[in-house]
């Protein structure tokens, strides 16, 4: 094996050979090392910012490319990879499962998601981003797998900047899945809930991390709990931020330890969205988390039917799938409007936020007292604490239609960023002979 390097003030190439086969790649960088200088105006710092983005995903794309182009057609726990693996670790300052994994992204990249390779070369997506994607195709076959790459690559063209956001990719990559194999995702469910397990990783300075793979429902409620106590605590405990107070509380329960705090059992919480047809069996898409996002219909009956598990009717306009009503069997008119803000937009309203809308501020768009706002569906839309603090913060301009759902959030740095909310149901077709399109341009809720 020869790996010969030369950096120039412009540029950067390399050239690999591997036995009988080579790869030739050229990167040129323009303004390579001005990236990292001194920037001071807006535009040049968003300029500089898109520049390093540029830089990372088109050198992680010439990595795939150069491990790509060393496959063998070797299985992956053959001694001829794993040697190869173990050669490369020093180089790549990896470990040799490291470049294991490493050597999976290339080829999956390769040869059932060729398009998100391509957007990788032309420095639009990094590598974090694409494995994102990689997991989320992961149980469908490599057809399938190139038929989502092609309707993604459909997709995102039409949506805004935030959709290549790692997480919102892998929803919009999610909901193609659902259409291309509904059954590939209730399978891969089964498969990670027989994963679930306990991990202690002991770490330097004396601390460890104790994590846990669980269902997405129970890890959302045991989170939402213990996030409530430590909010509690808080009011009178200024000696502790919020994430020591959770780590203190998280800890406490395991041990059986007292906490100090009580929270009701609504603070445990999630809140599981479904179509009656899909609850009835009748149907097998439509399901999903706050905060989370699609899960398998399978899945979702299973905790609709836990006997724990309360319903609530949430009538939708059919034409848009935006819910308009919510039953009224034990709530006072004020937190009715507050529930179906809460249900209607799921998440903060701000693009890239993911944070559910039931822990979010109830914001008045209109200011309830310097502008005379109602409290009111039409006027209301859910902020996370830090978002609702900088929302008058000095150069962020807010914008935000509860009627139509659309975001628009402009920067300090002069950009702005539009998103649309996902609705509650999927719209029925004017025409009863076309289906909904599930692969729509609705932006998904802000991850």
């Amino acid at each position: 094996m020869t790996l010969r390097w030369s950096v120039f003030g412009v540029g950067w190439w390399g050239y690999f050979a591997w036995g009988s086969s080579s790869c030739l790649w050229v990167v040129f960088v323009d303004q390579l090392f001005g990236i990292v200088g001194c920037v001071t105006g807006v535009e040049e710092i968003v300029s500089s910012a898109r520049s390093v983005l540029d830089l990372r995903a088109r050198a992680d794309a010439a990595e795939v490319s150069f491990l790509a182009s060393l496959d063998s057609g070797a299985s992956s726990d053959s001694l001829e990879r794993r040697s190869l693996a173990e050669a490369l670790a020093p180089e790549l300052r990896l470990s040799p499962q490291g470049v294991l994994d490493r050597i999976h992204t290339a080829l999956a990249l390769t040869y059932r998601m060729p398009r998100l390779l391509q957007a990788m070369r032309e420095g639009q997506v990094d590598r974090y981003c694409a494995e994102r994607v990689l997991n989320v195709v992961a149980p469908i076959s490599d057809s399938d797998a190139l038929e989502v790459d092609r309707l993604l690559e459909e997709k995102l063209s039409r949506l805004s900047l935030t959709a290549w956001q790692p997480r919102n990719m892998a929803w919009h990559a999610s909901q193609i899945v659902k259409q291309v194999d509904p059954d590939a995702e209730s399978a891969a469910a089964r498969t990670a809930h027989e994963g679930r397990k306990v991990t202690l990783d002991h770490g330097v300075y004396a601390q460890s991390r104790l994590s846990a793979d669980l269902p997405s429902d129970v890890a959302s409620a045991a989170y939402a709990r213990v996030d409530a106590m430590a909010r509690k605590l808080r009011l009178n405990d200024s000696s502790r931020n919020l994430d020591q107070l959770r780590a203190n509380v998280f800890a406490d329960l395991l041990l059986g330890n007292d906490p100090g705090v009580q929270v009701p059992q609504s603070a445990a919480m999630v809140y599981l969205h479904m179509p009656i047809d899909t609850a009835l069996s009748m149907s097998e898409t439509g399901a999903s988390i706050d905060g989370i996002g699609p899960v398998p219909a399978p899945y979702a009956r299973e905790i609709m039917t836990n006997p724990k598990s309360v319903w609530r009717k949430v009538l939708c306009d059919p034409a848009t799938g935006n819910p308009v009503d919510l039953g009224r069997s034990s709530y006072r008119p004020n937190s009715t409007i507050r529930k179906l803000v809460q249900v209607r937009d799921r998440m903060c309203v701000v693009p890239w936020c993911r944070r559910p809308a039931r822990h979010c501020d109830f914001d008045h768009q209109q200011e309830w007292s310097k502008d005379g706002g109602s409290t009111s569906t039409d006027n209301a839309a859910p902020r996370c604490r830090r978002h609702h603090r900088l929302k008058n913060a000095p150069g962020w301009i807010h914008s935000y239609d509860p009627l139509h759902g659309t975001s628009s959030i402009t920067t300090p740095l002069g950009v702005t960023y539009d998103a649309k909310r996902e609705p509650v149901l999927d719209p029925r077709s004017s025409n009863p002979d076309k289906p909904a399109d599930s692969t729509s341009d609705y932006d998904p809720p802000p991850f």
